[in-house]
């Protein structure tokens, strides 16, 4: 062996690979989130902009429109859907995965609503139930090998203490996005503060729904994120 080669640098470190414990890449907005909020099958976020119109939030309830119609007939859609993973689950313990990506596909959907008309995004959002990268309200859930088959018979009470309290931030939410309204018209800001607070609740009450509808089968923690 020769001087060059036992001088030679070892090769570098291969870079840590992408967080994959979940079964999804991670979505922008969640970085900060605690620990134990890190790894749940369940992650959704909205990128903050820096400068917003200050003209869209006069006119994105008109504009979101559209999509209030569709997604009444997506929720329809979902009724029956659940109705039929309802005795899936009970009597397979396994949701079935194309009514699984339906449901996922109706919850990304209204989280992009919700945050076109809650101020957050000024992209108009896409008619779509499949996850666009380039959007920036992403919204993700890993899908459950199995689902325990009682889940359908009392998933709807136990997440009744989550959902009180999601219900009671929603509430705040709104008036957090009724002030942030006239700083985006006058500042073209929305102020990180409100926008996490806003973007918190908005996690709270769709794992409160995941949960509900047994999308999830971890119980959402009670905690800030």
């Amino acid at each position: 062996m020769s001087a060059n080669d036992e001088t030679q640098a070892p090769p570098p470190a291969p870079e840590p690979a992408a967080n994959t414990d979940v079964g999804f890449p991670s979505v922008p907005g969640t970085a900060d989130l605690p620990a134990e909020l890190q790894d749940y099958p369940l992650q959704a976020g909205i990128v903050r902009q820096e400068e917003y119109s200050r003209l869209l939030p006069l006119v994105k309830w008109l504009l979101a429109i559209p999509h209030f119609f569709v997604l009444v007939f997506l929720g329809i859609g979902a009724l029956f859907v659940h109705f039929i993973a309802f005795f899936a689950v009970l009597f397979t313990g396994r949701y079935p995965e194309s009514l699984f990506n339906y449901m996922v596909g109706v919850l990304r959907w209204a989280w992009r609503v919700s945050a076109y008309v809650m101020l957050m995004v000024d992209p108009y959002p896409p008619f779509s139930l499949d996850d666009d990268p380039g959007y920036p309200a992403r919204y993700e859930i890993a899908y459950p090998e199995s689902v325990e088959r009682w889940r359908p018979l009392v998933a709807w009470l136990l997440i009744i203490p989550y959902w009180f309290v999601a219900s009671v931030l929603a509430y705040a939410a709104s008036i957090v996005v009724f002030i942030a309204f006239f700083a985006i018209l006058f500042t073209k800001r929305f102020p990180e503060g409100m926008f996490s607070f806003v973007e918190v609740t908005l996690r709270w009450s769709t794992r409160a729904g995941a949960y509900a509808y047994y999308l999830v089968t971890k119980y959402p923690p009670f905690a800030w994120g």
